[in-house]
This record gives C-alpha cells, sequence and structure tokens, in this order.
C-alpha cells in the first residue's frame, strides 16, 4: 500500500522531468502501480481510512510523483456521499498516454485554491483551467479511449497531465499577483 511519504515532494528534481510514452502491454510492475495509486487516492477520500493510514487526501496522481517517469494518470472523483451510512461512491479514471485533445473556451478556477499531494503547503493564487475538456489516451490493456471531463474531473485532468511535462500547479501562479486575471475566469 502506498504511503504519503512514498510520494515525491515539490523540491524533487525528479518532478521536473517529462515523462516517457507508455509502451503496451503494460508491465506487472505499472500494474501494480496502477492499482496502487487508485487505492489511495479512494482512501484518502473516505475520512476514517485517511485518519487510520495517515494520508493526504488527494483526487488524482501522476506516476511521476511516484518516482516512475512514465505517462500515466489515475483519477479518482467521489460522486456522491451518504450521510447516514457514510458510503461514498467513486468515479475512477485510469488513462495511458493522455492528451488533451479537446477543450473548452470557457475558463475555470478552484476558488479554495488548487491542491497538490506534492505540494505539502498552502498555496494562494488562481491556476486558470479550461472549464472542459476532452482527454485521448489508452486503458490498461491499450484500447484507445475518450474522455469528456468537466469542472472538477477537467481541472484533475489538466493538473495530473501537467505533471507529466514537469510542470506543477505553482507554477502556473503569479507570483506578483496571484489573483491577477481573477475576473476573467470562473470560480468553482
Amino acid at each position: 500500500m502506498l504511503k504519503t511519504s512514498d510520494i515525491l515532494d515539490e523540491k524533487d528534481k525528479r518532478l521536473r522531468k517529462v515523462s516517457q510514452e507508455v509502451v503496451f502491454p503494460l508491465s506487472k510492475e505499472d500494474r501494480k502501480t496502477i492499482q496502487q495509486m487508485v487505492e489511495y487516492l479512494t482512501n484518502s477520500q473516505i475520512e476514517e481510512k485517511a485518519e487510520k493510514y495517515d494520508l493526504r487526501p488527494g483526487m488524482g496522481m501522476a506516476a511521476i510523483q511516484l518516482g516512475i517517469p512514465k505517462r500515466y494518470i489515475t483519477i479518482v472523483n467521489e460522486t456522491s456521499h451518504d450521510e447516514k451510512t457514510g458510503k461514498s461512491t467513486f468515479e475512477t479514471f485510469i488513462i495511458i498516454n493522455p492528451k488533451i485533445v479537446s477543450h473548452s473556451e470557457e475558463m475555470i478556477y478552484v476558488e479554495l485554491g488548487e491542491g497538490c499531494l506534492s505540494v505539502n503547503r498552502e498555496v494562494i493564487g488562481i491556476v486558470p483551467r479550461y472549464a472542459r475538456c476532452t482527454i485521448e489516451g489508452y486503458d490498461m490493456d491499450g484500447n484507445k479511449i475518450q474522455i469528456r471531463g468537466r469542472e472538477e474531473v477537467s481541472i484533475a485532468f489538466q493538473h495530473e497531465i501537467d505533471h507529466l511535462n514537469g510542470i506543477l500547479f505553482i507554477d502556473k501562479i503569479d507570483p506578483k499577483n496571484p489573483f491577477k486575471n481573477q475576473d476573467k475566469y470562473r470560480a468553482i
């Protein structure tokens, strides 16, 4: 099981590497890593498990965050939560060699600020992102897939693909004016 300490910190130079395309078939090691990434992200969003295993909450992860310079990402998005039972339902995306093939003109940002499992500090400022985007890539068996993301999922796709290109969300915030052009984008 992955631990928070397995995730590279923003100071680690490996996070700045551009990840390499994955060649199919996936290795057993890559399959195991992907399953561990999904497990970490799912458990990190379930309060009891996050506390029990000391996990920082996260919605997405790129392989490079574990020091693996390969182009694959996982996103686990909570779609519903039952207050009575405490059970949540999740939508899971595993995308190998992802590319953004189209996007909306509308730009949005996370009002409370974007976060990252590799950036363990509070960061203020806005990161402009496409409100909707379509991603093409492959599933774990090498089948071509296309996924349309909206709002939070769109932001997560863009954030994780940035990781594959050696870019952190903090790079997109203007240090002199962290809320620059805020009035041009919609907060979510």
